[in-house]
């Protein structure tokens, strides 16, 4: 499950860059983008556990600042080639079959650029990089930008579900108030609606990982995000 996890964010990972006309590449061992991917993504993220680490680190541009990779099983030693961990998170599943919580809000899917911006801008919290998340996203078929609405049709909480073979991948979880423990049954309620049969994955850290485990979601491995010193 976890390389089933690995590779379902390589994927969201890989539809993030291309929305930045960034192309990655997928190999045996990594998926890995040769130019700077976009905020908060990672340059390469590890699909099999002993990945070559010498190999991995020369193939990322490690020359503009801000360049990392996803060890996604916790398992590589990059600080001879000039990184440094940056946090560490744990891989989390939740089982097809597993019912939803209740939800007393509305949800729906964002399919045109405005109602992408609308959650872009409550994804951010006016942090100022709302323009992350570009209309070009909205062409990847296995990309769903979840929405949480009030009654009044305001986005109160969301996620982004990308869906692969075997799995659905859930990030950017956030709601407006109560953080995740208010957005997990909005978004929970739309992954069974649009995917009864695939098993749920993510990762997450601290209080918001304590929040999934309560919503069901059970740590399945670490992972690790190195960060160049550059």
């Amino acid at each position: 499950m976890v390389r089933a996890a690995s590779r379902n964010n390589a994927e969201w990972c890989a539809a993030m860059s291309r929305s930045h006309g960034v192309e990655g590449e997928f190999g045996a061992q990594a998926w890995v983008a040769p130019s700077r991917t976009p905020l908060y993504y990672p340059d390469a993220v590890t699909l099999v556990p002993d990945a070559d680490a010498t190999a991995l680190a020369s193939r990322i541009d490690t020359a503009a600042p801000g360049a990392s990779i996803k060890d996604s099983f916790a398992d590589l030693d990059l600080t001879g080639a000039g990184f440094h961990v940056l946090f560490e998170a744990q891989w989390i599943h939740r089982p097809a079959s597993a019912p939803a919580p209740a939800s007393e809000f509305a949800w729906s899917v964002a399919d045109d650029p405005g109602a992408l911006h609308a959650w872009a801008l409550a994804w951010d919290h006016g942090q100022g990089n709302a323009d992350l998340f570009r209309p070009r996203l909205l062409d990847d078929p296995a990309t769903f930008v979840l929405t949480g609405l009030s009654p009044d049709g305001r986005v109160i909480a969301g996620a982004v579900a990308s869906r692969s073979d075997e799995v659905v991948g859930i990030s950017n979880v956030f709601a407006l108030d109560g953080g995740s423990d208010a957005a997990w049954p909005i978004v929970l309620d739309a992954v069974q609606a649009l995917f009864p049969t695939l098993p749920v994955v993510g990762y997450e850290q601290g209080d918001d990982l304590a929040a999934a485990v309560r919503h069901g979601f059970e740590p399945i491995g670490s992972l690790r995000i190195w960060l160049h010193n550059r």
